[in-house]
């Protein structure tokens, strides 16, 4: 059986995690791969700032350092930020995943536009910065926020009555006003509304970190990894000064 490691960005309870492996009973995956979920030392609170994200690459960075050591065939990467995926793809030669490239090109080849619906409006750097890169803004019909701060540790459980009628009235404007032809749930903090956005919609609804899963599996199968030429390796390792760094910021409260 090969092992998945998929890191979750923030420091997390057992309770807590659990929610996250929530996402892998929205697709239907190889009896033959294994994923473990594993939190990362330190994080931001939250990815509002440039100084956030660097911290968000860190952590991500130090809890995938030794996974291919470890024995694990492939990694995710659970934030739509795709935080710390290009820095493990320097460091490792087996599949780094991240869903914000994955749900952006998958939502390309099932139409012309798409939207991505958010929480909250201060998350927008982070797509903006990845359609910037792909050169695709062109394909964006718009980003829509419901402008509700989100909860990384409990997620949307007990609050499904509250914020999936707003998380649907925004996607029918991004579909009905902006043209949109495919939707993009904007956080893998949101997978609980994908099923009842899937009803209420007409157009593909994509749940980016399930489709991380899938895509993982494809990967595999077709013996398909990251180029070295893209991701080169670094000439001077650095991955015990990284573990000492992300161990000594483990004690401090983010």
């Amino acid at each position: 059986m090969k092992q998945i490691l998929v890191i979750v960005p923030f420091p997390m309870s057992e309770e807590n995690l659990a929610a996250r492996r929530q996402q892998l009973k929205a697709v239907s995956l190889s009896p033959d791969l294994n994923f473990v979920f594993r939190s990362v030392k330190a994080a931001p609170r939250n990815y509002v700032s440039q100084a956030d994200m660097v911290l968000a690459d860190m952590g991500i960075l130090e809890a995938g350092l030794d996974a291919e050591k470890e024995g694990f065939a492939a990694v995710c990467i659970d934030t739509m930020s795709d935080s710390g995926v290009a820095a493990l793809r320097s460091v490792l030669s087996i599949p780094v995943i991240g869903p914000g490239r994955t749900a952006m090109l998958t939502a390309l080849s099932l139409g012309q536009k798409f939207s991505i619906v958010t929480m909250w409006q201060k998350w927008r750097h982070l797509y903006t910065k990845t359609i910037n890169d792909l050169g695709i803004a062109h394909a964006l019909a718009s980003i829509r926020s419901i402008d509700v701060a989100p909860d990384n540790q409990a997620l949307l459980g007990g609050k499904e009555e509250d914020i999936f009628p707003l998380l649907e009235a925004a996607a029918h404007q991004a579909v009905e006003e902006d043209g949109a032809e495919v939707i993009i749930l904007g956080s893998t903090t949101m997978h609980q509304s994908h099923a009842y956005l899937t009803e209420k919609l007409d157009v593909p609804v994509i749940n980016p970190g399930p489709l991380t899963y899938k895509k993982v599996e494809m990967l595999l199968g077709a013996n398909l990894t990251h180029s070295r030429n893209a991701y080169p390796i670094s000439s001077v390792p650095c991955d015990e000064m990284i573990k000492a760094m992300m161990d000594a910021a483990s004690k401090f409260d983010h």
